[in-house]
């Protein structure tokens, strides 16, 4: 008879789940998070064990590759569509894995994409880079606010990387708040270059791509953007329309409407930040150099925001690139901007 597992995956235990078809427990067990424990619960039932399936938490990668290259068949769960009944008063760890194994065996189980290991490496290191990036932005403009407020001068964030501590302390007859300022510029300089050390890294790796080559014909989307973009996507056959491509950059609306009334708004946060972020930026920066985008940006701030014009600038791109990733054509503006 068919079985099927569920994993309810801990940071430092598992709890694992096996059914049948008919939905009768098989198995239950708690074990530590090691590769063998995994193996030696699962071995008995090895033949007839159809799918193996875990949610998908921030540390899944070791277990999911692992119970892969033993020949089971991985499948990853999306947690954020797996919704349990919402008027249950009691669950634990042993509940939840046997809900995993309950919706593979009823074959509804809402699956999350495994990025291929090769493409993981690259994509979660600039990630790691953005998150330096936000945070040498949050120094800049720490010490930014710091200097206006003690000389009545506003300083450019680009002229902040090259202030020397002297400079400062020159200017600034308080050592307290020149201190408070000059603590700082090693940090960004420090975050400086490990940025320019990731970026370094990231192209090496993977600027041979035709998908990054195809991306960098869209004017506005430098290599970083590109790098991402690709990198977040991953195999763009997962998304069926464009549609669903561009819901997934969180660039679609979220609003719910019943009778012409809006009732609510849905999860905006539900998709990917980190390509919610590249296409705002190509947005901002494709304004400059493509007049047939910098026309359609007018129209739409001309009846709304500016907050709108450029969500609306986003989604545009976001449906576009969907094409030119599919396609694999260069990016024509005549086509996306009439």
């Amino acid at each position: 008879m068919k079985m099927y597992c569920g994993i309810d995956l801990h940071s430092n235990n598992s709890y694992l789940a096996i059914m049948n078809r008919d939905l009768e427990d098989v198995a239950c067990r708690r074990v530590p998070n090691r590769l063998d424990c995994v193996l030696e619960f699962l071995e008995p039932y090895r033949s007839n064990l159809e799918s193996v399936s875990m949610e998908s938490t921030y540390n899944w990668y070791w277990l999911a590759d692992g119970i892969e290259d033993s020949g089971y068949n991985v499948k990853l769960m999306n947690t954020t569509k797996a919704c349990r009944f919402s008027d249950m008063k009691y669950r634990d760890d042993r509940h939840d894995a046997r809900w995993i194994a309950k919706l593979l065996a009823l074959g509804i189980l809402p699956e999350g994409y495994i990025v291929p290991r090769e493409d993981r490496a690259v994509r979660d290191l600039l990630r790691r880079r953005a998150f330096f990036v936000q945070k040498r932005t949050a120094h800049l403009l720490s010490v930014g606010t710091v200097y206006q407020r003690s000389t009545g001068k506003r300083a450019e964030v680009s002229s902040i990387h090259d202030w020397k501590v002297e400079d400062i302390c020159e200017e600034i007859q308080d050592p307290v708040i020149a201190q408070s300022i000059t603590i700082m510029l090693p940090v960004i300089q420090l975050l400086t270059r490990q940025i320019r050390q990731v970026e370094k890294t990231v192209l090496e790796s993977s600027k041979l791509r035709d998908e990054f080559q195809l991306l960098r014909t869209v004017p506005g989307i430098g290599k970083v953007i590109a790098l991402t973009i690709m990198c977040e996507t991953a195999d763009i056959g997962r998304f069926p329309k464009a549609s669903n491509y561009v819901s997934y950059c969180r660039c679609a609306k979220t609003e719910h409407i019943s009778n012409k009334k809006k009732k609510g708004a849905g999860n905006r946060k539900n998709g990917n930040k980190y390509l919610s972020w590249a296409y705002s930026e190509a947005a901002h920066h494709i304004r400059r150099y493509c007049p047939a985008a910098q026309r359609y940006y007018s129209r739409k701030r001309s009846r709304s925001l500016e907050i709108v014009a450029k969500r609306a600038m986003a989604a545009k791109l976001a449906r576009a690139c969907y094409y030119v990733l599919r396609d694999q054509k260069p990016f024509d503006p005549s086509r996306v901007f009439h």
